[in-house]
């Protein structure tokens, strides 16, 4: 049977599991954390027009998106959602060591980074700084034969 994926040699070392489980973890809290108010920021938004509040801040809308333009709407939302659902599944395939999920992390960034920019949420970029970091740290440390 030919496939044309690449196999890791058997002497190939996998990344670090500690490392790893960090930065699954970030990489849950960002999906979750986002995700989670963005449906519920889609559901007010369709029910009133208007941008949820949360704790007096504006949630996914009032941001540099909008004023360059960009209005809130449900299709940006759900967007925005989506990013946060494959963060969550990064998250999974992170969990498990995947090399997909190091590769989905890395695609991920500048979907992220817009959407956090542009609806001016400071928390997301530190996060993925955090995630890419110790993603890196997992994948490169050398270890004792």
């Amino acid at each position: 049977m030919g496939t044309d994926r690449p196999r890791i040699p058997a002497t190939a070392t996998p990344p670090s599991l500690p490392a790893m489980r960090i930065a699954a973890a970030l990489a849950a809290f960002t999906g979750l954390g986002f995700g989670i108010p963005c449906a519920l920021g889609i559901w007010h938004f369709a029910r009133t027009g208007e941008v949820w509040t949360f704790l007096g801040f504006p949630t996914y809308g009032k941001g540099p998106l909008e004023k360059a333009g960009i209005s809130t709407s449900v299709p940006l939302l759900g967007t925005f959602l989506v990013v946060c659902a494959a963060e969550v599944v990064t998250a999974g395939l992170l969990w498990r060591r995947s090399r997909a999920g190091t590769r989905m992390s890395l695609g991920l960034l500048p979907a992220e980074l817009i959407f956090w920019a542009g609806f001016g949420l400071p928390f997301g970029p530190p996060l993925a700084l955090a995630r890419t970091v110790t993603i890196f740290y997992a994948t490169h440390q050398e270890r004792p034969d």
